[in-house]
């Protein structure tokens, strides 16, 4: 059985993510999807718009034959830590032989030139003199690359999708094949286009209750609450309010002053927008504004993030995903969770980081109208869906 992988946010699942997982097969036949999903934070910095159980069987109900949790940890890094431990979880299963992804340019050859100009020598040399002019680092990344290739080699980083791929293909192990699966429709955050709008665009409408709406996108109707920022707001507020410099210090990405003006802008700001604000600079760039506050309001810091993830969250899976489970058994590189009891067997190392996961999911429960008691992550199953 051909088994190709997905690294994902599904937030939510969209007829975007439904194209890719139907052209996925078209390309490479009948294939057994496995998805990497992450949890209930995200890269933004922010909440999911729903539960992990939820948006696993929308991807299950949408084509997905097994979905797999990308540990928070991971989940909301930068774009380099998140492919890698997106492409960390797919090795560990033991069975997936292709990765397909989203990309604007539909190509894998040029996104590969990048990524091994990226991992050379004289890629580090350039972008040393590019950070020391002060600009952001995304944009001294892409400076480098087109001194060392031209300008329309480097154009793929400029692209949201393309560059993520240009990760992906860094942490990709040999063995494993490449999929780039062109987007069509609306672009990372643009207007509707072609009957597909983009997953922040649907998060607009559903958030401010157009929810018919956001529907015309959705495989199936929305169903559930709505998570927003809004309803533990005060409760990041008041953590950055009371954070020690070297707690700061201590979050990933923090270096260069930022844990610094972090804390600042917390003591300042009456409100999450205005601390972004406040805090952002030309070099210091929303999205790692964003995911600082995050980690400090979960309580993580850089060593809560492992080489590897130490076990495998299974999240839900139809009659081809347990075939998948099947496989990985005896294969996989990592212990499989198909029970949030089989938790408490884990190595002291594993064991911490589901803690972990299950304190994030306690917080996460915060951000509803009416917040969660604590303990799902040690009450919630798999979700079980029928193969579509």
């Amino acid at each position: 059985m051909n088994i190709v992988g997905i690294i994902a946010e599904y937030n939510p699942f969209h007829l975007g993510h439904a194209r890719q997982i139907a052209e996925t097969r078209r390309a490479l036949g009948d294939c057994a999807v496995v998805c990497a999903m992450s949890g209930h934070w995200v890269q933004r910095g922010e909440c999911a718009l729903t539960d992990k159980w939820t948006r696993a069987g929308m991807a299950l109900r949408g084509g997905a034959d097994l979905v797999l949790e990308l540990p928070t940890p991971w989940a909301t890094s930068s774009a380099e830590s998140f492919a890698r431990g997106g492409v960390g979880i797919l090795v560990a299963a033991g069975v997936v032989d292709t990765l397909s992804f989203g990309s604007e340019g539909g190509d894998t050859a040029p996104l590969y030139r990048a990524a091994a100009c990226l991992g050379s020598e004289e890629y580090r040399t350039a972008l040393r003199r590019f950070l020391d002019k002060g600009l952001p680092f995304a944009a001294c990344r892409q400076a480098a690359v087109e001194e060392l290739l031209g300008r329309e080699a480097a154009l793929c980083l400029s692209r949201p999708n393309d560059n993520l791929a240009v990760e992906y293909l860094r942490a990709l192990p040999e063995r494993m094949g490449a999929l780039a699966v062109r987007r069509v429709g609306a672009e990372h955050d643009g207007a509707p286009v072609g009957g597909y709008a983009s997953a922040s665009a649907i998060r607009g409408w559903l958030h401010c209750g157009k929810i018919q709406r956001a529907e015309a996108y959705l495989p199936e109707p929305w169903q559930g609450d709505v998570a927003s920022m809004e309803w533990c707001e005060r409760a990041v507020l008041s953590r950055l309010r009371t954070m020690c410099p070297e707690e700061a210090e201590r979050l990933p990405d923090s270096g260069e002053g930022v844990a610094a003006r972090l804390i600042s802008a917390g003591r300042a700001a009456r409100s999450l927008e205005e601390l972004y604000a406040l805090a952002k600079t030309k070099r210091y760039a929303h999205a790692r504004i964003r995911r600082l506050a995050l980690w400090a309001y979960l309580g993580l810091a850089a060593e809560d993030r492992p080489e590897r993830a130490p076990y495998l969250r299974v999240l839900g899976f139809n009659e081809r995903g347990r075939a998948v489970l099947r496989e990985m058994e005896g294969r996989a590189q990592a212990p499989i969770l198909t029970k949030p009891a089989h938790a408490r067997d884990l190595e002291p190392a594993a064991r911490r980081l589901f803690e972990l996961e299950a304190r994030c999911t306690d917080l996460y429960g915060l951000c509803f109208a009416e917040p969660w008691p604590c303990g799902r992550e040690w009450t919630t199953n798999p979700v079980r869906c029928e193969a579509q």
